[in-house]
């Protein structure tokens, strides 16, 4: 069969003779330039160290030529070696491979990196401002020509993005392995962080962007318009959502690009503050966002229209978030819903702009004055959150989305504390997702077709409803809003246009909805009704795929939200259960050193092999993180694992006791 120019490229590797350097384009978005942290010694070895993947007759030209890099982005991403092909979500069958399940996993992490879903393409950086899929494009194209090589029988070793080796292993194996940050703790700091992704030797892998499950905004859409519809009701009952109401929130980069859209489906007026002006055109040509603005009064004016009209409608500010909070203020706008989904997790190298200075400004004095940025970054969350203050005051509920506003608020000085020493406005994980979904085993399960066939996305849609709606019959009580709220989504989601890159689907559910669902997709896969093999896979933002006491596990109260054994058991879990990739990271939406992830990728071809594997892997993935809210005593979960146990004899899960609180107290009375 003759190879395609793509495919050739492929199998090439990293090729004998030097590509042409490539200029920097300026017409996709780059990441900023990195901190100058390294030693005169240390950036030797990281020239030393990039130099390794490349034979020595091209030494002498690159190593001048990663010097400049270094010198020029604080990184060496090997720009000459970027393909020239055009990376995106193909079809798999268009991938060179001798597996179906490296084909799949070629697709997904092309998906990360296609222009319309990264954040930074060149880069190598999907989300957040600096979750990465590779360090630099050796290991892109190593990994590429690994994948379309191996078998069903060995395994890709990755480590931080570089590929270590495939090696022999099994059909029930995992063919990739993927490691991203793994430092020894005491070197987990920021800084640190910094300083080992200059080196070459570490990386931030984000949640979903290092281990290839970024399906772009549309992964986090579902999560925020549930999180909407439940905010909606919890400061007006009656009312069954979020409908005409104001919300108000920042960013529109990575994951942050799902909130604009997420309030019109949930029927607010969403008014989202976005510094980076091609960050705003991309979400408004993607239809992400329906209207723009950059002046402050016709803003605020559009918006009490929209209020009195009860419209559905998203605005951007092209502007500082900030300034728009301030102006609410000044102008005395009732606020229903506030948060904020810029990347604080990463607040000194572009995950926060300051207010007073410009998109271009706040670049540059990053890298040329760190110590002044970060004084503007402190002082610009010192008055946004006095200006949240005073709007929560007068009505607004405002809650953390978990990208470390609060902490970096309070680390600034902000009055964002209690007098106990707590936030004082809830994570949303605490106040929403925690207790509604996640305790109960609800998350955000997702699929991929790698046909790349819009067709093939719409059946399973129309499967995915059906088992819904069969569950739902006889769900008890306890989770029918959260099955109702996810058959709408489902209904809702093709004229929502959510999809992005890849023909993806994310959908909230819990063990049995997404087993049933999965088990439905490799049958329709088996007798041809799907044209091609479907990927599952979820966020890591999920019942059992994170440890993050700032979120994911911020509503855990018995002290354990700072250990890591359930996403650590999660992944060594679903490795020897059937999962087709896993994938572990130091560091997510909320910072480096502050959160262990990890999660999974599952290839449905219809076979036998990927039925039994789907239940056995689905049932620990969710049942895991399950028990392990249960005994933290989370009331939700252990109604979830009690009823697990009762439908299957296999499961015995230790139930804690409940202590009388009273009895404690008088003890220390």
């Amino acid at each position: 069969m003759e190879l395609t120019e793509f495919q050739e490229a492929v199998l090439e590797g990293i090729p004998d003779e030097l590509p042409e350097a490539q200029d920097c384009d300026p017409g996709v978005s780059h990441a900023p330039k990195r901190k100058d942290i390294l030693s005169p010694e240390e950036k030797k070895l990281a020239v030393k160290n990039a130099l390794r993947y490349f034979n020595r007759k091209h030494h002498a030209v690159l190593a001048l030529e990663f010097k400049k890099e270094l010198e020029n982005y604080g990184r060496i991403y090997m720009y000459r070696f970027r393909p020239g092909y055009k990376i995106y979500a193909r079809s798999f069958d268009e991938f060179p491979h001798k597996s179906k399940q490296a084909a799949a996993i070629m697709l997904m992490l092309c998906n990360n990196l296609d222009n319309a879903i990264a954040q930074h393409p060149h880069e190598l950086i999907t989300y957040g401002g600096n979750g990465a899929v590779f360090q630099n494009w050796a290991q892109y194209r190593l990994t590429m020509k690994y994948l379309a090589e191996m078998t069903d029988e060995q395994t890709l070793v990755l480590y931080s993005g570089h590929p270590m080796g495939v090696f022999p292993s099994h059909k029930d194996a995992p063919r990739v392995v993927v490691t991203n940050g793994m430092v020894i703790p005491n070197y987990s700091k920021p800084d640190h962080w910094e300083k080992f992704n200059a080196l070459g030797v570490s990386q931030y892998g984000q949640m979903t962007a290092g281990s290839f499950m970024y399906i772009g905004p549309q992964g986090i859409v579902h999560g925020t318009t549930i999180t909407l519809m439940n905010a909606g009701r919890k400061i007006q009952k009656e009312n069954e959502g979020a409908e005409g109401k104001i919300f108000v929130t920042s960013g529109l980069g990575g994951m942050s690009g799902a909130q604009a859209k997420a309030a019109v489906i949930a029927g607010a007026i969403g008014v989202v503050a976005e510094i980076n002006q091609k960050a705003v055109q991309k979400r408004h040509e993607q239809g992400w966002v329906d209207e723009v603005y950059s002046d402050l009064d016709k803003l605020t004016e559009r918006m009490i229209m929209a209020q009195c009209n009860k419209e559905a409608v998203s605005m951007a500010y092209t502007g500082n978030i900030v300034d728009l909070w301030e102006k609410l203020v000044e102008k005395d706008i009732h606020v229903d819903l506030g948060s904020d989904q810029t990347s604080l997790h990463n607040p000194w190298a572009g995950g926060y702009y300051p207010v007073g200075l410009t998109f271009e400004e706040s670049n540059e004095m990053m890298t040329k004055d760190p110590e002044g940025f970060k004084k503007r970054v402190q002082e610009s969350l010192r008055r946004q959150v006095t200006a949240i203050n005073k709007l929560t005051a007068k009505g607004m509920y405002f809650f953390d989305y978990g990208n470390a506003f609060l902490l970096e608020s309070s680390r600034a000085g902000a009055d964002i504390l209690k007098k106990d020493g707590s936030f004082k406005y809830p994570s949303y994980v605490q106040d929403i997702m925690g207790p509604m979904c996640f305790d109960y085993g609800f998350g955000p399960f997702r699929w991929v077709c790698t046909s790349s066939k819009p067709e093939d996305l719409d059946l399973t849609d129309n499967i995915a409803m059906e088992v819904l709606e069969e569950i739902a019959s006889s769900a008890p009580k306890e989770i029918t809003q959260q099955l109702r709220d996810n058959i709408r989504w489902i209904k809702e989601a093709k004229e929502n246009k959510l999809v992005v890159g890849s023909q993806a689907r994310i959908l909230y559910a819990d063990c049995e909805g997404r087993t049933k669902i999965a088990a439905a997709f490799n049958k329709a896969v088996r007798v041809g009704k799907i044209s091609a093999p479907v990927v599952l896979g979820r966020d890591h933002h999920d019942v059992s795929g994170t440890d993050s006491p700032y979120r994911e596990t911020s509503n855990i109260y018995d002290g354990s939200q700072f250990t890591a054994d359930m996403a650590v058991q999660n992944v060594i879990g679903d490795s020897f259960r059937g999962a087709t990739w896993v994938s572990i990271h130091n560091g997510g939406g909320v910072g480096w050193g502050e959160v262990i992830n990890g999660g999974f990728g599952m290839v449905l071809d219809g076979s036998d092999d990927a039925d039994r594997r789907l239940r056995m892997m689905l049932y620990w993935d969710v049942n895991n993180g399950i028990a392990r809210r249960s005994w933290a005593r989370n009331h939700g979960a252990v109604f979830a694992i009690k009823r697990a146990m009762e439908s299957e004899p296999e499961l015995k899960v230790t139930v804690p006791n409940i202590a009388d609180d009273s009895l404690i107290n008088e003890l220390f009375d």
